[in-house]
């Protein structure tokens, strides 16, 4: 993401990248030599050296990324997996449908998020379920004191 937000402001050393990002440099490494071996990023060379996007960030989804550094995006087995099972395994076809629709849905988002989209900031999604009771306003509580405050409810 930092390589996206300064795209057209030459290349990042790594140790800047892992600072910001607060990664460990040889974790980071690893990372980016998958995605130059890839060719989604170059080094740059010298003083002002680095490493940058070779693509503009709008044309780089992150289920490419995502490939190239995990394997399959969706989770559950591959398409064709879940459809032999759908159609071989009667009794279990409607839960192997459902694993299908998550990895469709799971995959779609991925494929049409790029990562021009995740450096402008978008609107949270919707997080509101269709089933269960309402949580009362007393059980939802944030992390975040906890986190920035060091002890609950402060």
């Amino acid at each position: 993401m930092m390589l996206a937000r300064h795209h057209h402001q030459g290349a990042i050393k790594i140790r800047e990248i892992a600072y910001e990002e607060d990664l460990p440099e040889k974790f980071l490494e690893l990372i980016l030599l998958e995605l130059k071996n890839a060719r989604m990023v170059e080094s740059v060379r010298g003083a002002k050296g680095g490493y940058q996007l070779r693509r503009e960030p709008a044309g780089i989804p992150l289920s490419e990324i995502m490939r190239l550094i995990d394997g399959p995006v969706a989770p559950f087995a591959d398409a064709e997996q879940l459809r032999v099972l759908i159609d071989r395994d009667l009794p279990h076809r409607a839960l192997y449908q459902v694993f299908l629709d998550v990895r469709d849905a799971a995959a779609k988002i991925l494929e049409n998020t790029t990562l021009a989209d995740l450096i402008s900031g978008p609107a949270p999604r919707s997080t509101k379920t269709r089933r269960g009771p309402k949580k009362k306003e007393k059980e939802k509580s944030s992390v975040l004191p906890m986190v920035v405050g060091g002890q609950k409810g402060e």
